[in-house]
């Protein structure tokens, strides 16, 4: 396996994965998100809807609200969002009303996915995806294949 090129897409979605585990370790949903300004992480999350009882508390929502407040601006326009599923519609319309650059994503969401309801990215925004495509799948799989043997369990 090669070695990941500082700074580079994979770079990013390597540290959104980290956050995604730390989420998965945690019981909740493994979704991490960076937000990178010049090449620097200015804000991160991952899935604490559970945790924080709250359920806007999405990996994307807690790295803008990061970011935003990094920078102190609510518009992100210079900034690179990544996440390691593709956004849902919540987390979608927070990242359009942010205005960041560009959206790196690395696996689709067929049900929950912002693209699944027909939804499209600003012209302004470029959308990227399938950057390490397959740990984030994985990730996914393992955590709601753990869930259903789990359920099946308490049910027997």
């Amino acid at each position: 396996m090669g070695e990941i090129e500082l700074f580079s897409d994979e770079y990013f979605m390597g540290k959104a994965l980290q956050l995604a585990q730390q989420a998965f370790d945690e019981d909740e949903v493994p979704i991490g998100a960076v937000v990178v300004h010049k090449d620097r992480i200015i804000g991160k999350g991952y899935n604490q809807t559970e945790r924080l009882t709250d359920v806007t508390a999405h990996a994307e929502m807690l790295a803008i609200t990061g970011a935003a407040q990094f920078l102190g601006s609510k518009y992100l326009q210079e900034c690179t969002i990544y996440v390691t599923i593709e956004p849902c519609t919540m987390c979608f319309g927070a990242i359009q009303w942010a205005r960041p650059a560009r959206l790196v994503f690395g696996a689709s969401e067929p049900k929950t996915g912002y693209q699944s309801k027909g939804l499209i990215a600003a012209a302004k925004m470029d959308v990227t995806t399938g950057v390490m495509e397959t740990p984030c799948v994985e990730l996914m799989r393992l955590f709601f294949s753990r869930k259903r043997t789990n359920t099946s369990e308490t049910k027997s």
